[in-house]
């Protein structure tokens, strides 16, 4: 047996989907974006109930309704995890016995996207569903412990998001709710909504691309929608971009935003670029004074 290694050929032939996640305030059109998809090759996983915004849309939808349901269709989505035992979610077994439910997964094979709305209601399944499981009560006393259901949420949240980043040839959306607040220096802070805090501080490592959809609004011009695309951005919103290619705001397109990360680059993007700031006049003057 030879070592197997992936050549760079290789590695460039295989089928690659764009993991992400976009955030924004409710009602700024997130679930919208569905329309800017290609409704054959788009499956919609419906968990808000909340479709009035795409009425008339004519893609495929599936309606998960509780937090096993979650982690069925994301081991149908996804396939098995061989590393994992029997008894454990996304076990070959698990694979097997949704296989039985659902049928052949190769009914799958015409989704390009799937698109999840949202991943705020996805975690209030799981945070619900932890609460009812024995690691959320006291071994001493039998009571709740908020502490261990909040554990355990994060282990769930974070196993189910990863499953589904390793379905290489879907493109997998995560919509969510982001929470404006204000931090102990009164300064705005921006926070996706999801329950507990573990999700939310590992999610930007699991995805390819974290984008913000936000209102912004040019210097005496009008308010308009985009999206925030770069972790350097001058409104301090959530924002990832590993594909190298996205500017700090592009136009608010899911179908045209993953055709330009797929868009190779030529020549090639320096990804260590600097800009050093602009010097200050005041202290250039002061530090030639002092010489």
């Amino acid at each position: 047996m030879s070592l197997p290694i992936i050549s760079a050929d290789q590695r460039l032939a295989e089928p690659r989907g764009i993991k992400g996640c976009i955030f924004g305030k409710s009602g700024i059109g997130k679930t919208s974006l569905l329309w800017t998809l290609d409704a054959e090759r788009t499956l919609f996983m419906d968990l808000e109930a909340g479709d009035l915004a795409i009425e008339g849309w004519a893609g495929d939808s599936i309606r998960p309704r509780t937090w096993t349901e979650c982690r069925d269709f994301a081991v149908f989505i996804g396939g098995p995890n061989p590393a994992l035992r029997d008894e454990q979610p996304y076990s070959p077994a698990h694979y097997d016995a949704v296989c039985e439910r659902f049928g052949d997964p190769a009914a799958l094979d015409r989704y390009e996207t799937i698109f999840v709305d949202s991943i705020t209601v996805a975690g209030r399944l799981c945070f619900g569903w932890c609460e009812g499981q024995p690691e959320a009560l006291s071994e001493k006393t039998g009571k709740p412990d908020v502490r261990g259901a909040y554990g355990l949420h994060g282990r769930e949240m974070i196993g189910w998001l990863t499953h589904l980043q390793h379905t290489r040839a879907k493109n997998v959306w995560f919509v969510g709710i982001l929470d404006e607040k204000l931090d102990d220096f009164n300064r705005k802070v921006f926070q996706p909504q999801i329950d507990g805090s573990k999700t939310g501080l590992e999610l930007p490592g699991i995805v390819d691309e974290v984008i913000t959809m936000a209102e912004l609004k040019a210097d005496g011009g009008d308010p308009y929608r985009a999206f925030v695309c770069q972790t350097i951005n001058p409104w301090g919103f959530p924002a990832k971009d590993r594909s190298g290619r996205l500017t700090q705001v592009e136009e608010p397109h899911l179908g045209r935003l993953m055709a330009k990360i797929r868009t190779p680059a030529s020549p090639a993007p320096d990804r260590l670029t600097y800009t050093p700031p602009p010097a200050d006049p005041a202290a250039t003057d002061e530090s030639q004074s002092q010489s």
